[in-house]
């Protein structure tokens, strides 16, 4: 939604009867409104600020076709207009009668197609750009779920690294109780993406269920990530700071709680994070071999659980819609324990129900064990990290 709309919605709402204390807190809330560094800004009408050489020549390009395209209004229109005005009938003016002249149908032929060629040659320098992901010094995979991001490190400083990116669970709540507050508003997110300045980054896109698409404006960057297929971009960060992006395909129902959030450090900070974050990987690495107990499984399940399987299946495991449920699921109480484990490693229902194996196996053990369970799901049983190991082979 952009802006301009949000600050007309206090006017639409007053046409449908919404009460005068309703709008009052509406228009406070708007007033509080701020930009946000890296993000949207109020009353923002042109591009982001371009962080990277190819979005400051994206908005040059964007500036000067628009010039060319505002010069071609203003001369076909005004011609047109001239000559209605100068050559009306009430001023005595008789309409010519001829049937074709070359001159003029050279002229219509030759002329936009010379203009049509330039501007493709202003843009072709800057397309090509793009599109060369070679030499890069650090290679990132994005993994778009329904509903957040997978990143994983493959190559350059900290490869290995890999986690998923959520919307903060505070957003969250401050969206279902319909009182936004602050300027990062659904956007902020638990595991931003981190990245070295002036460090040529190439994301490699994918999704694990419908297409989504991976866009951060103020780098000029935007690539879908289509399930079974694998796109690429780059960029080159000029400056440290947090940027803001979001899923810019239609992916469903949590489409809009899909943000992103890439901050960019000095190779100093980008260094310490890295090792920091591979140290608490090696601090929270579980070992599958282990037996965990029914007390453990769950406590850890309920997490994986609030954190995954929440967004579509409730807090209630009731499901909604097409979402089946879980409470009461014959798959989740039948004793054949691999069924359910299939399902998670597989998916189901023609992607309906995604594919989780960039889950650990300890993470599935307990979230099948914390399903069957909860609610009105009391089975006893419990899913073993080994379990699903052995389902993965």
């Amino acid at each position: 939604m952009t802006m301009c709309t949000i600050r007309s919605l206090p006017r639409r709402l007053a046409g449908a009867g919404l009460g005068l204390a309703a709008l009052a807190h509406l228009n406070a809330a708007l007033a509080r409104v701020g930009d946000l560094p890296g993000g949207p800004a109020v009353n923002q009408l042109n591009l982001h600020p371009p962080v990277t050489a190819i979005a400051a020549d994206i908005q040059w390009l964007h500036e000067v076709l628009l010039g060319i395209c505002l010069v071609i209004f203003v001369v076909v229109f005004g011609v047109m207009f001239y000559s209605i005005v100068k050559h009306r009938r009430s001023v005595g003016h008789q309409a010519a009668s001829f049937h074709e002249s070359v001159g003029v149908e050279i002229a219509w032929t030759v002329v936009p197609f010379v203009i049509v060629i330039f501007m493709g040659a202003l843009a072709t320098g800057t397309v090509v750009a793009q599109k060369d992901t070679s030499n890069s010094d650090l290679t990132i995979k994005a993994t778009g779920y329904q509903w957040k991001w997978g990143y994983d490190y493959l190559n350059g400083e900290g490869a290995g690294i890999s986690f998923l990116s959520t919307l903060d669970p505070e957003q969250r709540e401050l969206s279902d109780a319909g009182t936004p507050k602050g300027d990062d508003y659904l956007l902020r997110v638990d595991n931003p993406l981190v990245v070295p300045v002036d460090r040529k980054v190439r994301v490699i896109t994918t999704a694990n269920d419908v297409i989504h698409a991976w866009m951060v404006p103020a780098f000029g960057v935007k690539q879908d990530a289509i399930p079974g297929f694998v796109r690429d971009l780059w960029f080159r960060a000029k400056q440290t700071g947090d940027f803001y992006g979001q899923c810019a395909e239609l992916c469903g129902k949590e489409h809009a709680y899909m943000p992103i959030h890439v901050k960019v450090l000095s190779q100093d900070d980008y260094a310490a994070w890295v090792a920091g974050k591979q140290k608490e990987m090696r601090a929270k690495a579980d070992d599958p071999t282990k037996e965990w107990s029914l007390a453990d499984l769950l406590a850890r399940g309920e997490k994986v659980y609030a954190a995954n399987c929440q967004a579509c299946h409730q807090a209630n495991g009731k499901g909604a819609g097409s979402i089946k449920a879980l409470d009461g699921s014959p798959v989740v109480l039948d004793a054949d324990k691999i069924k359910q484990i299939t399902v998670l490693l597989q998916g189901a229902a023609n992607g309906a129900m995604p594919a989780w194996r960039q889950l650990s196996d300890v993470e599935l053990a307990a979230v099948i064990t914390f399903t069957k369970n909860h609610w009105a799901n009391k089975t006893g049983q419990l899913v073993q990290p080994a379990e699903v190991t052995a389902a993965r082979k």
